[in-house]
């Protein structure tokens, strides 16, 4: 009978042994799998993303200060022009009559000023001789006076008649590219036509070329540091494609918009290969200067918690939650400013799924491209 009560004793001392076994042998929770990237000492720019606008530097509208018919169309549509080259001739035989006119009339007048110059000397000898009145020789001299003042007028008539004749001739006032003419051989223009018909062509100046940004106001100090030193880098990238193009910034508005707290900067580009083109909208970054030794890290590693900015920072299989101060970013790269040195490893993806002192699984983060990171040569 003994036996008999020992059996469910005994049966229930292994099944707790065995339950006390079992949690200390339970599985322990795997690694995560985490990407890792340094801290690094980095010189990054200082820069303002905005959209801007590709503007002629210049943009004229071509009309005619003359009454005339078209005589010939001198480029054609969309022609590249430089300063002074022919646009329009309008047809001038009126006025080239007139000129050749006045022209005759000066000739005339200065022969009679000659005939007049030989009066006053043949008058002056008589007169001393006593051979003809006194009033002969005065008059001979006014009549020469009479016509110097003519002759000045003659001249002044045809530099008036030169003046005219020239706006039969229309040339480029700026060296630029020319639009869609609106006019043919054998149309008539009328002299400064301001309705829209009367416009000639436009013609745009666009090596160089402007391209017009908002800054806001909290940036004015920094821009104009940068413009009264080396300069104000600006870059611009026409929307849809790759190439940035440098240019630098070279006007800036007089007057900040009280409504919007912005202002507007205007860089210049060369545009010697006419990449941008007016009208068009444009990714533009103003570089305002190169902060240099800064700890920096990717900005995916950065972290934001109740307490603030946090990051893992890797130390073996380990890691520990460290909170940090942060400045600006910077094409990809945060600025650390406090908590993190650089050279310490820090978890770049798959922060999410860690706690403080979790264990990890640690891959380097994969370099960008180079091919692909690397910025186009400027214009």
């Amino acid at each position: 009978m003994k036996a008999n009560f020992r059996m469910p004793a005994l049966a229930a001392a292994a099944i707790a042994l065995a339950g006390i076994a079992g949690a200390q042998e339970a599985p322990r929770r795997p690694p995560i799998s985490v990407t890792v990237a340094q801290a690094t000492t980095s010189s990054l720019p200082y820069e303002i993303d905005s959209i801007g606008s590709v503007q002629a530097i210049a943009s004229i509208q071509m009309r005619s200060r003359v009454d005339a018919q078209v005589e010939s169309i001198a480029v054609p549509d969309g022609a590249t022009v430089s300063k002074g080259d022919v646009l329009v001739k309008l047809d001038s035989r009126q006025i080239s009559a007139q000129l050749r006119q006045a022209q005759a009339q000066l000739a005339r007048d200065q022969a009679q000023l000659e005939q007049n110059l030989r009066d006053v000397k043949r008058y002056t000898e008589l007169v001393e001789k006593k051979a003809t009145p006194q009033i002969n020789l005065d008059n001979s001299k006014t009549a020469t006076l009479a016509t110097k003042a003519q002759i000045a007028g003659d001249e002044a008539a045809i530099e008036n008649l030169k003046v005219q004749l020239s706006y039969y001739t229309i040339l480029a006032p700026v060296s630029g590219k020319v639009g869609t003419f609106s006019l043919r051989s054998g149309n008539m223009v009328r002299a400064n036509d301001n309705t829209p018909t009367g416009v000639l062509v436009t013609i745009n100046q666009i090596a160089p070329i402007y391209v017009a940004l908002s800054i806001p106001q909290r940036y004015l100090p920094d821009l104009r540091a940068a413009m009264n030193g080396a300069g104000a880098l600006v870059e611009a990238r026409p929307q849809g494609q790759s190439n940035w193009i440098d240019g630098k910034v070279a006007v800036l508005d007089n007057t900040i918009d009280p409504a919007t707290g912005m202002l507007v900067a205007r860089g210049e580009f060369a545009n010697k290969d006419e990449a941008l083109w007016p009208g068009q909208l444009c990714d533009v970054k103003v570089r305002l200067r190169v902060d240099d030794n800064l700890t920096t890290v990717p900005r995916e590693a950065v972290q934001v918690g109740q307490k603030g900015n946090y990051v893992f920072v890797a130390n073996g299989d380990k890691v520990a939650l460290r909170t940090i101060k942060v400045g600006r970013e910077q094409g990809g790269r945060t600025i650390v400013l406090e908590g993190v040195k650089p050279g310490e490893t820090i978890v770049v993806e798959g922060a999410n799924l860690l706690r403080d002192g979790a264990s990890i699984a640690a891959r380097p983060q994969q370099k960008p491209d180079a091919k692909s990171a690397s910025k186009p040569s400027a214009s």
